[in-house]
């Protein structure tokens, strides 16, 4: 006898619709698969990003370069202020007597030098004096030779006493004496004119080493009367003011500080594994918290940074150790911003940005290779500090020379 074969359908053998819609789902899984390797491929494989980027710029200290009494505060944080601005201004009495007293000082040295110089005229009419001398020695010597020859050949004859000979020989004994005496003038003299001339050869009244010292110190005293004022160096905003009126300060303590918005950029820190093909030049999308998806800034890659944060940490990690555990490094890459863009999107040092690098064209350089051709910043604030020194130390010249 035999036993019937069981012939029950499966599930989807028995459901065409079901089976339909499994291939249909197994058709989209594959068809998603393969667009997403695609989309890999052609388009996000040409893209790094990240969202470990924060906005950084220069925070300028404003530090006194003199010590003082704060007497006045001009700005204040979130205050934006213009280059050359005050922005602090300490008591400037004890710079103001050390100016009187430098002015005195160089009005001195200038009226001293004037004497050196027309010391050289006095010594040379010391000079001719002593010559003169030597000149009229010379000439008693002549007289009294001859005296004495006369009377050396009268004395055989008795016309001439013993006393009268011996007369003749003191006064050219004495005319000898004389002359070495004003010979010895006429060299002392010299000696005194060169040495007068030594400090004043080839040398103006206003270049003498006495007179360019005593400038010096005159400069000084005036760039400290001037820096009772601390201007801002440049155009930005101020922010960590912690100045108060009255405090005593010292030549550079932090003030506060000056962020100009024109000198911002972004780090992003990017993986390790992100950097093989970032290169410098190529284009940055990046986008910031504070403004959403709706303000894209456009950024170009200008660095990459030659440490990971691990490494120029406080505390660098210690990675020879029993216990260890791989961590991703990350390397900061600068971003520099479009200006005109920062202009009209204002943004703040340290505010949270995501950026996205297109490293489709990888022709750039990893390094920079080539020196920074001009400064990276500058200012001329202090400049006409100096200016006004040089202007000072002229006129106080100017009304010691004397009339000409």
């Amino acid at each position: 006898m035999t036993t019937p074969t069981s012939t029950t359908p499966t599930p989807a053998a028995s459901n065409p619709k079901r089976k339909k819609a499994l291939i249909t789902l197994a058709s989209i899984v594959v068809i998603a698969g393969l667009g997403w390797t695609a989309y890999e491929w052609l388009v996000a494989s040409h893209y790094e990003s990240t969202d470990n980027a924060y906005v950084q710029g220069n925070v300028i200290q404003i530090t006194p370069q003199i010590g003082g009494t704060v007497m006045a505060i001009l700005a204040d944080d979130t205050d934006f202020v213009k280059a050359g601005q005050a922005l602090v201004k300490l008591d400037p009495a004890d710079a103001k007597v050390a100016l009187d007293q430098s002015r005195a000082n160089l009005a001195q040295a200038v009226r001293q030098v004037r004497t050196l110089y027309a010391n050289n005229g006095s010594l040379s009419a010391q000079i001719t004096l002593r010559e003169s001398d030597v000149a009229k020695a010379q000439t008693d010597i002549a007289r009294a030779t001859d005296d004495l020859n006369r009377r050396q050949s009268l004395v055989g004859n008795g016309a001439v006493s013993q006393e009268e000979l011996k007369h003749a020989q003191t006064q050219l004994a004495n005319g000898k004496s004389t002359l070495a005496a004003a010979q010895a003038g006429v060299a002392a003299a010299k000696e005194q004119l060169v040495s007068n001339q030594a400090m004043t050869d080839g040398t103006p009244i206003d270049q003498h080493p006495s007179v360019m010292v005593a400038a010096a110190k005159l400069r000084e005293a005036y760039l400290a009367t001037q820096r009772a004022a601390l201007p801002a160096p440049v155009d930005g905003y101020v922010a960590r003011r912690t100045v108060q009126l009255g405090q005593r300060v010292a030549a550079g303590t932090p003030l506060m500080a000056i962020i100009p918005m024109n000198q911002v950029w972004v780090d992003a820190n990017f993986k390790e594994v992100q950097l093989r093909h970032i290169r410098i030049g190529q284009p940055v999308h990046l986008t910031a918290d504070i403004y959403g998806k709706k303000v894209d800034y456009k950024g170009t890659v200008s660095g990459l940074g030659m440490g990971t944060g691990a490494a120029f940490a406080l505390l660098p990690a210690q990675n020879a150790t029993g216990n260890w555990i791989k961590v991703v490094q990350r390397v900061p890459v600068r971003v520099a911003l479009d200006a005109a863009q920062v202009a009209q999107n204002p943004l703040r040092v340290g505010l949270s940005m995501e950026a996205t690098v297109d490293v489709s064209n990888k022709d750039g350089k990893m390094l920079a290779d080539a020196p920074r051709a001009a400064a990276l910043v500058q200012t001329n604030v202090y400049e006409a500090l100096d200016v006004g020194a040089a202007e000072e130390v002229r006129k106080v010249i100017a009304a010691n020379m004397g009339r000409k």
